[in-house]
């Protein structure tokens, strides 16, 4: 059902992929949107270890929801920083990209779990997340993209 990367030799090992996922703080969710377009936003994220997930929050209305809510097929992207060899120019970036079905989170312990969990990949200040929790925590949306495929590569840019 997925493509295998043409490019076998630029390939991540799965260990690499899942650091990336855990490290970078924002990427790419895409969702068929309106009228067959396809709709993409940047977005935080947050790995879960444990269960193989990625978890996202936000509101509980708009456009991304709603194409989520018509079709659970979803992709997403991220990428490092990148790095440079010793001697060159060409800027080396490692990416992931993962597909996978959208499931709504209801139950509201992992709710304010994942958006804690989520928050201390910005801020350590535990009393700033513990009021954004109380503050915000009610009206706050989770979703899970559920992975089917995940693959990553290394990509030169020359």
């Amino acid at each position: 059902m997925f493509r295998p990367m043409l490019r076998k030799k630029q390939q991540l090992p799965e260990t690499e992929c899942v650091e990336i996922l855990k490290t970078q703080l924002r990427g790419v969710l895409s969702v068929m949107g309106d009228d067959g377009y396809p709709y993409g936003v940047p977005i935080n994220h947050y790995y879960c270890e444990e269960d193989g997930k990625l978890y996202f929050h936000g509101g509980k209305q708009g456009h991304k929801i709603d194409a989520m809510k018509r079709c659970e097929k979803a992709s997403f992207c991220c990428y490092d920083e990148g790095f440079r060899r010793e001697g060159e120019w060409a800027l080396n970036i490692r990416s992931v990209i993962v597909f996978g079905r959208i499931e709504f989170i209801e139950d509201r312990e992992t709710v304010y779990r994942i958006s804690k969990e989520l928050s201390l990949k910005f801020t350590a200040d535990e009393d700033y997340i513990a009021e954004e929790i109380r503050r915000s925590g009610p009206d706050t949306l989770l979703f899970a993209l559920v992975p089917e495929c995940v693959t990553g590569k290394l990509v030169r840019e020359s």
